[in-house]
């Protein structure tokens, strides 16, 4: 598909390939082994520029939108060892920095994008909590007006680089019997009075991406801390989900790649009986079905990104992107892992890390079952859940890491 693509587009990519096997080349068995954020490899990332590819070049951005964005994570999913790495990117840029570009005022940019977009700022992102998943709206962290300020009291988990954030956007409920229309976003800062960021989580999968919770005990903030106005943080939240999820699965798609080139070249040089593995059907079967997830996956992504780069909606593709790609992105791990038997398995190698890292992806930015609803509300089918509760699903950071 890459002749596709537009030139610049394509220069991108290489600049993604050379920030890969340069800056960010190496082994993560290590971190992933320990559960390390990689410090380093974010700034490399942040001074080749990736955290600006998607915003605007007016608040300092490099304004290349989502496709552009959507290449580069392929590209970088497809060379660097660490998906931790760029899953933490992403959870950073479409759960933080989209929605501080999209909704702030402009004291608010001018205050946070500057150190999100150069790298010297992380940001997190709290929405799920223990009982808010798949419920999104159905939040208990309260925020009440004190003054000139706020006070947000609740608990988030499954934050999303939560251990290792500057600034939070939090989620709270200004009135319940408002429903969605209560929802208000914040903008918080680790060193709020009243916020404490727990120890982080230990997962099975992307490790070395740290997500912890946040408990929010009377925690003061500014009037100014309002991210658009009250009522605002339901659009806040489905537009950071729609970007979302088009783009955190981009990196997948480009470990399957690179699964796949390996696999081929592993079951053409491994021998048994004499003969090529990849000469028996059952060997051959699964490299096919790999092809054929990763020609599929591809296009679904990128479809979204030039929606989004038209100025038109993308939630029902998003959603479908995410369902069909978070599957195949663990089935063809599977499948990586089988070819390559025991050199699959073990940690040593890259597939048997690629399944766990596969796993959460049906999992964060709302799991497949509220996929599958919102896909089907979105069709026009009859729900049991009402309209704007079908359309939003979990977060990615609490998303990227939501529970069900």
């Amino acid at each position: 598909m890459n002749h596709d693509l537009p030139e610049d587009i394509r220069a991108l990519q290489s600049e993604m390939r050379t920030l890969a096997t340069g800056p960010l080349a190496g082994s993560a068995i290590e971190r992933d082994r320990d559960a390390v954020f990689w410090a380093e490899g974010w700034r490399a990332a942040a001074e080749a520029g990736v955290l600006r590819l998607p915003v605007a070049t007016g608040v300092g951005g490099r304004g290349l939108g989502l496709l552009a964005t959507i290449v580069a994570m392929e590209t970088l999913g497809r060379h660097c060892d660490d998906l931790g790495l760029l899953f933490a990117i992403n959870a950073h840029l479409w759960a933080g920095v989209i929605p501080i570009e999209r909704f702030g005022t402009e004291a608010q940019r001018a205050t946070w994008l500057p150190g999100l977009l150069d790298g010297s700022l992380i940001a997190g992102h709290g929405a799920t909590e223990p009982e808010a998943g798949s419920d999104i709206f159905g939040l208990r962290t309260t925020a009440r007006r004190d003054g000139d300020g706020w006070i947000l009291d609740g608990v988030k988990s499954f934050v999303a680089n939560g251990p290792v954030a500057d600034v939070f956007v939090v989620y709270a409920t200004t009135d319940p019997s408002k429903g969605e229309l209560g929802v208000a976003a914040f903008i918080v800062p680790k060193d709020a009075p009243g916020l404490v960021v727990t120890d982080p989580l230990d997962k099975a999968g992307l490790r070395s991406a740290p997500s912890g919770g946040l408990r929010l005990e009377r925690c003061r903030v500014d009037a100014e801390a309002l991210l658009g106005r009250e009522g605002d943080g339901a659009a806040c939240f489905q537009c950071s989900m729609e970007w979302e999820r088009g783009a955190i699965l981009a990196m997948h798609v480009g470990r399957m790649e690179r699964q796949l080139q390996e696999a081929i070249a592993f079951v053409r040089r491994r021998t048994q009986f004499g003969r090529p593995i990849g000469s028996f059907q059952s060997v051959a079967n699964r490299i096919v079905d790999m092809k054929l997830r990763l020609d599929t996956s591809r296009p679904l992504v990128r479809r979204i990104g030039e929606l989004k780069d038209a100025g038109r909606q993308a939630m029902l593709e998003a959603a479908v992107a995410k369902l069909h790609v978070s599957e195949a992105a663990v089935q063809s791990s599977l499948d990586a892992v089988q070819v390559m038997g025991s050199r699959g398995y073990l940690r040593e190698g890259v597939v048997e890390r690629d399944l766990r890292d596969a796993l959460g992806a049906r999992i964060y930015s709302g799991t497949n079952e509220m996929q599958r609803v919102m896909i089907a509300r979105l069709l026009g089918l009859p729900s049991s859940l009402p309209t704007r509760r079908a359309a939003a699903g979990d977060s990615a950071s609490g998303g990227p890491g939501a529970e069900a």
